[in-house]
């Protein structure tokens, strides 16, 4: 892939980075979970600690968060395979997912809000409007919206779709992206086991180097190809993801949340992940 040139704003949109107010962090099953499969309790609470302190200066965070088929899994004591037991490992993980958000949030003195979503709740009008207004009514509360989608009665994230349906969402990448635009949040950030995009696939290519930001429209053909074994995103998931957004006005980070003080980092402008430029006001589509 050919390096995309650098833009003079990537600088501009770096350091303005820190005046996001609406924000929606996306946790891949890699950042919730440990290698064994169990809650990655330590990351998480530092995590929510800086979610913490986003409110309390005035923005206003959002959550999108993998990890439910991942702690059903164990807890069933499953290697799911069929479409069924996947829904019913997210079933039993959903619970245990956002009581720990709930319990680490209810320390620090906020309310985590459960928003469980399947793709008519952006089809419907009526469902999207219900919806946003629940999502700025979280917000004006100060609660932190928690969101997923709805894996137990929803298949689109769970199995290959019908070549014949085009989704509006097949992960929680999408899920964040979508989220992100509906509600004209500030930033995206999308947090996994990924560093960063690279000039190309880094299993692949030893010579593969990361790219600091990819400029608005820039020609991103490359060997995108591998994901984690354990989330459904892979890199052409968050790379598409991340240019939706982009067009929508929406700058986006993708960086590692396995990595300390991420999301300060991002936030205080250091040249952390990969930052995708969003679309200029004027040009959004």
């Amino acid at each position: 892939m050919s390096h995309p040139s650098q833009d003079p704003s990537a600088n501009t949109q770096r350091s303005s980075l820190y005046e996001a107010r609406r924000i929606v962090l996306k946790l891949g099953t890699q950042v919730v979970l440990d290698a064994e499969g169990r809650p990655a309790l330590s990351r998480l609470y530092g995590l929510m600690e800086m979610v913490a302190e986003l409110r309390r200066r005035g923005a206003q965070p959002l959550l999108v968060s993998s990890g439910a088929v991942g702690l059903g899994a164990r807890q069933l004591g499953l290697q799911p395979q069929s479409l069924s037991q996947k829904q019913a490992c997210a079933a039993a993980g959903q619970g245990q997912l956002m009581s720990i958000y709930q319990e680490g949030f209810a320390r620090m003195g906020l309310c985590a809000a459960q928003v469980l979503l399947t793709e008519d709740d952006f089809a419907d009008p009526v469902r999207h409007a219900n919806l946003r207004r629940t999502l700025e009514t979280l917000l004006e509360l100060g609660a932190i919206p928690v969101l997923n989608e709805n894996d137990t009665v929803s298949t689109l994230e769970l199995e290959r779709p019908d070549p014949g349906h085009t989704p509006i969402f097949s992960d929680n990448d999408h899920l964040s992206a979508l989220v992100a635009t509906h509600l004209d949040a500030d930033l995206l950030i999308l947090l996994s086991d990924v560093t960063a995009l690279h000039t190309a696939n880094p299993g692949l290519d030893p010579d593969a180097t990361p790219l600091a930001e990819i400029p608005f429209g820039a020609d991103l053909r490359a060997n995108l190809d591998g994901g984690s074994d354990r989330g459904r995103g892979g890199m052409v998931s968050k790379v598409e993801a991340a240019r939706a957004a982009a067009r929508a006005g929406v700058p986006v980070v993708l960086a590692s949340g396995l990595a300390h003080h991420i999301l300060a980092r991002i936030l205080a402008g250091e040249p952390v992940g990969t930052l995708f430029l969003a679309a200029p006001k004027g040009g959004r589509s």
